[in-house]
């Protein structure tokens, strides 16, 4: 796969490094040239030097032929411009990182369907740990051909669990509404803006983005 990340910051650096050693292509993309001179030096990666929100920067990475755009900086005004300029330019996945989950709402509401709040991340898995005692590696539980998948619900999924029509080996386990999580069984009934979380086969990957992120 073609990844690219804006921001070369620490989050942006480990994931590429990771992705690097897996053998898929990596760009990063960052506006400070001595922080790329000196990761060049250990990184076997493309280096784009200048403002990852800028369309015509942004356009020269080709947009068309990238699979990610990770839009990671530490400005999440920047980051959510540059995931509307990537959704514009024709990337097919934007994911953007924000800090303040005031901009939640408003990510929602243009449409950046993958976004995700870092500190909130954390926040649950810190207090998973005290709750449980021993938290679970998720790679632990979700491997092989096990994966995860999760949407927004929009008004044509404000329906039950029953009715969402997923594939074979694709079942809801559970969502989040307003924050808060929640089983989900059958019967479960969803609202406009829950976050819809699926455990399935590998296979079925494609076709849950084909639907919900397209």
């Amino acid at each position: 796969m073609r990844i690219v990340f804006i921001g070369a910051g620490k989050v942006s650096i480990g994931t590429a490094r990771v992705l690097i050693k897996k053998g898929h292509e990596v760009i990063i993309v960052e506006r400070n040239k001595l922080k790329i001179d000196e990761l060049s030096k250990d990184m076997d990666c493309s280096f784009l030097h200048g403002d990852g929100s800028h369309p015509n920067l942004l356009s020269e990475v080709n947009p068309a032929q990238t699979d990610f755009l990770f839009c990671l900086t530490n400005s999440d005004q920047v980051n959510v411009i540059a995931s509307l300029v990537g959704r514009s330019l024709g990337f097919n996945r934007v994911v953007t990182s924000i800090g303040d989950q005031q901009y939640e709402s408003i990510c929602h509401e243009l449409g950046l369907k993958d976004t995700i709040i870092p500190l909130l991340t954390i926040s649950r898995y810190l207090a998973d740990m005290v709750d449980v005692g021993e938290s679970v590696e998720l790679s632990r539980v979700v491997k092989g051909e096990a994966r995860l998948f999760s949407f927004v619900a929009k008004q044509e999924e404000a329906v039950a669990v029953k009715d969402l029509h997923l594939p074979f080996d694709a079942r809801v386990i559970c969502y989040y509404r307003d924050g808060e999580f929640s089983h989900a069984d059958n019967d479960t009934k969803f609202r406009v803006n829950d976050e819809i979380v699926i455990l399935t086969h590998s296979k079925n990957m494609l076709v849950l983005q084909e639907r919900w992120q397209s």
